[in-house]
């Protein structure tokens, strides 16, 4: 079984796409269109996440994953675009995709995704992973590690995600140590002194509330508790 199946029809852009991820460790079968990958499904193909052009021929992205579910086909679904544009990444996430990525944002990008993709469906099986959680204006995607706020893509690391997931997680302020754990692990240890770690965990908010400022220049749900750390606060209440 193959981890990867794409579905492009650029020849060159699949040829290069898919030798890139199989230098990367992934395992990738390719077609042109959704019409032969279909066929593929039928004489047994199967596959552990598929990548789909948006604007293939023949039938679109989004056509040919109905026509992956109304086969009964659970097949994680990651959509591929070179002009995303904002209400085709909601239309791909509302239809059942579990991820909508640029090309312009390079391999590296794309081959972290798709990393976090397999590895969560190894470990949460599917009917128990919640397809996302709604704060307020943010939404998160558990399964990819994203966020978007206000119907927009933040960008976030996996460790930046990690960190506004524990923000928003209800538990009211969370200390500079609480952060820098959930950032590292439990104990580690950085910084010069005994509270040097504060400095990083005001380095990696900074750098998160800059995302959110890019997108919405008036985010403003993340407050300071002096002398404590952090805490999450709906703009609207």
């Amino acid at each position: 079984m193959p981890d990867v199946v794409l579905v492009d029809d650029d020849d060159h852009y699949r040829e290069v796409l898919s030798a890139e991820l199989v230098d990367r460790g992934f395992s990738v079968s390719c077609f042109a269109d959704g019409p032969a990958f279909l066929n593929a499904l039928s004489n047994g193909i199967e596959g552990k996440v598929a990548l789909l052009d948006l604007a293939l021929p023949k039938m679109s992205g989004f056509e040919l994953l109905d026509a992956l579910r109304a086969r009964g086909s659970g097949l994680p679904v990651v959509f591929l675009t070179r002009n995303p544009l904002a209400e085709e990444e909601l239309q791909a996430l509302h239809q059942g995709a579990i991820d909508f990525v640029d090309k312009a944002r390079g391999i590296e990008v794309l081959a972290h995704r798709l990393r976090v993709i397999l590895e969560g469906h190894r470990q949460v099986p599917a009917a128990a992973m919640p397809e996302v959680e709604l704060h307020g204006e943010l939404a998160l995607y558990p399964s990819t590690a994203r966020a978007l706020w206000r119907q927009r893509d933040v960008g976030l690391t996996v460790t930046e995600y990690k960190i506004v997931t524990l923000l928003v997680s209800g538990q009211g302020n969370q200390s500079y140590r609480t952060i820098y754990d959930t950032a590292h692990y439990a104990g580690f240890v950085a910084g010069a002194g005994a509270l040097g770690y504060t400095i990083n965990v005001r380095s990696l908010i900074k750098r998160i509330r800059s995302k959110f400022l890019a997108v919405d220049p008036g985010f403003s749900a993340i407050k300071n508790v002096r002398h404590v750390g952090y805490r999450w606060l709906d703009p609207q209440h």
